[in-house]
């Protein structure tokens, strides 16, 4: 085997190209070896080695990155430029390969070998430049990149060499596919690959036409769109609707944007602005969308404020604002401190309780501030459409979203405290159970997901802290009322409403009339008169009633009469105010024969109540007067009874109920007396009356008696307490299982009272009564 022809010469390294056999074009030269090297090719028999670096990159490339398979080109012309590159025509002649580097320093110099072409069948040959040909022509009218004067000089080729470097030097392909191409001396394989790459590039071509077309058809549309739209701007101008509901969807689109919806809400805001868009807006669907729309931007779904959690602070402004209820404030405090430790506790459910005028509501807005969070209140009294509370449907005409969803807006943040004011005086009636539609509010477990009729979506009401307010129980259904955590104020003793007058309700009418502290003065005596004798509550609107009046009086008087200073004692009461409006149980001046003093619980506070028993000459008729509840009225049959069975022990004549009728009188008809606490009272007037033993003047009692004798506890210690000190008692007779309840009594109360805890009326009677008759009232 003959061996292969080896030749040296010059290498001219290419950046990003490969030249083919056949293939003439200019390169342009400036690297320093390059141009040595072309100027060595110009000196010997103007041939040069052509092949192309591995990475174009590279300005200073080592044969490593080199390929090593390139062409051996003539250079027909040489013209240096004006800027040092010399521009060289260059001619394609054959394929070769480097067998060995000769010099690498000044120039690159190879030896190098011809790669012979490899030909196979003739017909084979033919069948693929056919084949080759006709895709050509497709990629040649698909792609436009190929000129038609290309396509009839590839056309009139015959040699299949030749013909597959023509058509691969026209072809946008990668530098790794035409090395490829280069490295092929088998001429059917690269005619073969050929077929590959063009139909690849068919098919590419095709493609990228078919995103063009895509593309130009919706910018079409866009700018149709936009053509549209302008025109449309241009005819609501001139019909004086400014930018229309053009400007309105953009404006609400912002705003969509802008909102921290949750992403089922956002979608949802999207698809109804869509349905906006596509209405007419004489349309009153057009309407109802905007609202809807407005409700989702205007309603918080994950703003929330900042919870202060120092319960030092919160304390401090709940005795600021309130003085006693120290129960809410405990309560209050120790929700701070579990969400301080935990920081995921729940809303709680608080459902405040009390007589009217007590501070429940302003109670409400002090928890607000003392946690920094916002206030948000709504009036549920004489609500009874189930709508008030879960919205209406969005097909009825006026439709909007209920009292929740309402507040909520109003609050701006998922965690407010919001106020259910007076929840007590919801009913119902064919419009449905509003009760029954709060268990879903009001239920910690349930509220996380609470659904509104309007919004048609669940609304997280989980972080919001409710308050309730009510001034009686017995109306709340009692599943609702199960959902809640009650807490009871009973109402302001004396003591209190002293306090809170100096601290509170006398500032801020002084500020509300114009009046300085120096301007008016009220005698701590007069204000105790004035809690007694002119308002009977157990809250302290009444009271500020009064403070105002006597400030605006005190007003009319300094600025008619030119005073510098109004003082108000007990005496100038009276002038500013008139006659007192009420009284109050005082003791017995003297000890008495069948009248005992019993201690009772009213609504305004606790009061005295005179208990008095009359024998007279009859069968045994048991009277009963007053005005007395059914309840009392028992507990007077007990007492009746029970001394029946102890008569004998008592030197009672066994037979006083057949000898004598007994008339038990309550006076004073307007205080309510229904409650089994006086049944110790009752006894011992009874036994008094009946033994003729006086009872002391300086004790007052409160208990419940069964029928064995024993004394049982009662509620209400407290207020019973004051107003037994209030009347001058100073021994009061409770029952033993109330000493628990005396921690809750005030200490200025506390110590002047004597508390004789008792469990048996025997006990009672022992303390009550003197201990004979001529001790007693001699008149």
């Amino acid at each position: 085997m003959p061996r292969k022809k080896q030749l040296k010469m010059p290498l001219l390294p290419l950046r990003g190209l490969i030249v083919f056999p056949t293939m003439v074009l200019h390169l342009d030269v400036g690297r320093d070896k390059s141009v040595q090297a072309l100027e060595k090719a110009m000196l010997d028999d103007h041939l040069i080695f052509l092949a192309a670096q591995k990475e174009s990159a590279l300005d200073e490339p080592s044969k490593e990155d080199i390929y090593l398979t390139g062409t051996v080109a003539k250079v027909n012309q040489m013209l240096k430029l004006p800027n040092g590159t010399i521009r060289v025509l260059v001619e394609g002649l054959y394929r070769a390969e480097i067998l060995e580097f000769l010099d690498e320093k000044d120039q690159f110099y190879v030896e190098i070998q011809k790669l012979n072409e490899k030909h196979s069948k003739k017909n084979e040959e033919d069948a693929l430049m056919r084949s080759l040909l006709e895709q050509f022509e497709q990629y040649v009218t698909v792609s436009k990149k190929v000129s038609k004067e290309t396509l009839a000089t590839v056309t009139d080729i015959e040699e299949p060499a030749r013909f597959a470097d023509i058509i691969a030097s026209h072809l946008s392909l990668k530098m790794s596919d035409r090395q490829n191409l280069l490295e092929t001396a088998d001429v059917t394989k690269r005619l073969k690959r050929l077929l590959e790459i063009i139909s690849n590039e068919k098919e590419v071509v095709e493609l990228e036409k078919k995103i063009g077309q895509r593309i130009k058809k919706s910018m079409e549309q866009t700018q149709k769109e936009y053509y549209l739209r302008e025109q449309m701007k241009a005819i609501q101008k001139e019909l004086g609707d400014r930018d229309g509901k053009t400007g309105e969807i953009s404006e609400l689109t912002e705003k969509i944007e802008q909102a921290n919806f949750p992403e089922r809400i956002e979608k949802i805001a999207n698809k109804e602005l869509e349905r906006y868009e596509r209405v007419p807006q004489s349309s009153a669907e057009s309407s109802v969308i905007r609202n809807y729309i407005d409700w989702l931007l205007a309603i918080p779904w994950n703003e929330k404020t900042e919870d202060n959690l120092n319960i030092n602070h919160a304390s401090k402004i709940l005795e600021e604002d309130h003085y006693g209820l120290e129960k809410v404030k405990e309560r209050i405090l120790e929700y701070l401190a579990v969400q301080q430790l935990t920081n995921s506790l729940k809303g709680p459910i608080l459902c405040i309780v009390g007589p009217p005028g007590v501070g429940k509501t302003s109670l409400a807005k002090s928890v607000a501030r003392s946690i920094d969070r916002n206030f948000v209140r709504i009036s549920l009294g004489g609500v009874r459409d189930e709508a008030e509370i879960r919205g209406h449907r969005r097909t009825y005409v006026g439709a909007m979203p209920g009292r929740i969803i309402q507040g909520m807006k109003k609050a701006e943040t998922i965690n407010p405290v919001f106020l259910l004011d007076e929840i007590d005086k919801m009913a119902n009636d064919f419009r449905g159970d509003p009760s029954s539609a709060m268990l879903e509010v009001l239920d910690p477990e349930q509220n996380s997901t609470f659904s509104d009729h309007y919004l048609e979506e669940t609304y997280d009401l989980s972080q919001v802290l409710f308050v309730a307010t009510a001034n009686n129980l017995s109306t709340i259904p009692r599943p609702l009322l199960d959902r809640m955590e009650v807490i009871s104020i009973a109402g302001y003793t004396e003591i209190e409403k002293i306090h809170i007058a100096k601290n509170h309700l006398i500032q801020k009418q002084l500020k509300e009339n114009g009046l300085t502290k120096s301007q008016l003065q009220i005698r701590e005596d007069a204000l105790l008169k004035l809690i007694r004798m002119y308002t009977r509550e157990a809250g302290v609107r009444g009271l500020e009633r009064q403070l105002a009046s006597i400030c605006r009086k005190s007003a009319k008087t300094i600025v008619s009469e030119s005073k510098k200073r109004v003082v108000v004692t007990t005496q100038k009461l009276e002038e500013l105010l008139g006659k007192p409006k009420f009284s109050y149980g005082m003791m017995e001046e003297e000890n008495q024969v069948g009248a005992a003093t019993g201690l009772a619980y009213t609504a305004a506070g606790g009061d005295t109540l005179s208990i008095e028993v009359s024998l007279s000459p009859g069968k045994g008729k048991l009277t009963l007067t007053g005005k007395l509840g059914d309840v009392m009225k028992e507990s007077a049959q007990a007492a009746f009874s029970y001394i029946r069975s102890r008569a004998k022990e008592w030197n009672i004549e066994p037979d006083f109920h057949e000898k004598y009728d007994i008339h038990i009188h309550v006076p004073e008809g307007a205080t309510p007396k229904d409650g089994p606490s006086a049944g110790i009272t009752m006894a011992t007037a009874l036994v008094s009356a009946l033994t003729h033993r006086p009872v002391k003047k300086e004790v007052g009692m409160t208990g419940e008696i069964t029928l064995r004798g024993r004394v049982l506890p009662i509620g209400g210690l407290k207020e019973k307490s004051l107003s037994a000190h209030r009347a001058g008692i100073t021994s009061v007779i409770i029952p033993f299982d109330n000493q628990k309840d005396l921690e809750e009594i005030p200490e200025s109360v506390r110590k002047d009272l004597t508390f004789i805890p008792v469990k048996h009326l025997d006990e009672v009677l022992e303390y009550a009564l003197m201990e004979d008759e001529n001790e007693g009232n001699k008149s």
